[in-house]
């Protein structure tokens, strides 16, 4: 696969040219064009793999050029560059179909990251890594699941890889070249999903200026993604599965039915069946799922993945050359890995910053092997290593965790694969210590 550029759009000169030269300098192709008719313009006549805009520009802003590359190019990610002034025009327009934001004034790094990670994610149905005999299993089902147009249920503990299954499903299928529309039902606000998924008419509700196709519409021809299904209220799951069964959708506010032809794959991190049974999951609607299902397992079960996929995470964090010791090895496949692969991923960016050539060791991996005693040499030096130096790039690396996730908590603790508790912990030392520390969405929403 020929290596994805992204389209940079800024209608300011100077922050467009600075920017353009940050992702060059990092080995990102990249092309910048100062306005939303001119981007649109290109992506006409070549292929970009991310878009990144401004949402503050004159005549077309950052949004309704969202609305516009989302009714074209459904599956091209849009990442939108906001103040915190307009931080809720941002999150207005993420339920539109923005894949992330980042919040002004930010550092290269934090963008440099963001970029690699979409990227990446964007490359791994060709690139989806199977060295383990059970992944090898399942990618054969997965391949063979993709001839077929049936529904399809992926479970599994966050992290296992569940959107990236779904998406070599889609690449394998009669349908790779059609829509393949995602949406997170965890991520958008109980009372905001269901005219994100049905679409709108205008005036269907406050706020409804003009009318709106949801996501199923958006998909039609393609594959629609439900990511983690089981987080919506029994009252849509009814809606969803009424939509499944007449293949059909009609708009909010809306009097006429829009027929479908869309695949639908959905994901969930639960037990089904036991959510099932304890009345939090319509049963129905599990069944009308479950048509075909593959059930990821962790990555503590798969361990022949770990050191292909480590090394996949240092070629995408533009570390290639890189390499583990034999010491880090080791600790890489004796680490119990509770986040799974998105854990894996972090640990090995976070190690890459820390390392100081192109040699990995487990000081800078930050792991200490199961079976090593607390007293042995390598914890010693593992211990060692936090001196005062570490801990200013561990400061360093929460705060732009935070800048990048603007000040969400729980994003910035998944980024950098550490607990939510030990965020929090980190957090309450800064504060202490005297440093600002980025406020939450939550925070600057209320301020706006």
């Amino acid at each position: 696969m020929s290596e994805l550029k992204v389209l940079m759009v800024e209608d300011d000169e100077g922050l467009r040219d600075a920017l353009l030269d940050t992702l060059t300098s990092a080995g990102i192709p990249a092309e910048a064009v100062g306005d939303a008719r001119a981007a649109l313009l290109r992506l006409e006549t070549e292929a970009f793999g991310l878009v990144i805009s401004d949402v503050h520009m004159p005549k077309i802003d950052g949004v309704e050029l969202l609305s516009s590359i989302k009714r074209k190019w459904p599956d091209l990610p849009v990442i939108l560059m906001t103040a915190f002034a307009t931080v809720s025009k941002a999150v207005a327009a993420m339920r539109d179909g923005a894949i992330d934001y980042i919040v002004k004034p930010f550092d290269a790094a934090a963008l440099i990251s963001m970029v690699r990670l979409q990227l990446s994610m964007r490359k791994l149905p060709d690139e989806l890594i199977a060295e383990d005999p059970e992944s090898k299993r399942l990618l054969a089902l997965a391949a063979r699941i993709a001839t077929s147009d049936a529904t399809v249920l992926l479970t599994g503990a966050s992290g296992t890889g569940k959107e990236v299954y779904a998406r070599f499903i889609r690449a394998k299928s009669a349908r790779a070249d059609a829509p393949f529309v995602a949406i997170n039902c965890a991520a958008i606000p109980e009372n905001m999903l269901e005219a994100t998924l049905f679409g709108h008419e205008r005036g269907a509700f406050t706020g409804a200026l003009s009318a709106h196709a949801g996501k199923f519409e958006q998909a039609q021809g393609g594959t629609l993604l439900l990511d983690e299904i089981s987080e919506m209220d029994l009252g849509l799951q009814a809606k969803i599965l009424r939509v499944l069964q007449e293949r059909e959708v009609e708009r909010l506010g809306g009097n006429r039915t829009i027929a479908l032809d869309v695949r639908v794959i959905a994901t969930s991190n639960r037990d089904l069946p036991a959510e099932v049974k304890a009345g939090r999951f319509r049963g129905d609607l599990y069944y009308r799922l479950n048509v075909m299902s593959l059930v990821l397992p962790d990555l503590a079960q798969r361990r022949g993945d770990i050191l292909p996929l480590a090394y996949r995470a240092l070629s995408a964090c533009g570390r290639a050359a890189a390499e583990f010791t034999v010491g880090a090895q080791a600790a890489l496949l004796a680490h119990s890995w509770p986040g799974n692969v998105r854990e894996l991923a972090n640990t090995v960016q976070r190690s890459a910053l820390l390392a100081g050539g192109n040699v990995i060791d487990e000081e800078a991996l930050g792991l200490r092997a199961a079976g090593i005693p607390e007293t042995s040499p390598i914890a010693a030096r593992v211990d060692a290593g936090l001196d005062h130096d570490l801990k200013e790039r561990e400061r360093e690396m929460i705060l732009s965790a935070l800048r990048m996730t603007a000040g969400s908590r729980k994003l910035a603790a998944e980024r950098l694969g550490i607990s939510a508790r030990t965020l929090r912990h980190k957090l309450q030392q800064f504060k202490a210590a005297g440093l600002n520390i980025p406020r939450s969405r939550e925070q600057s929403l209320a301020e706006a």
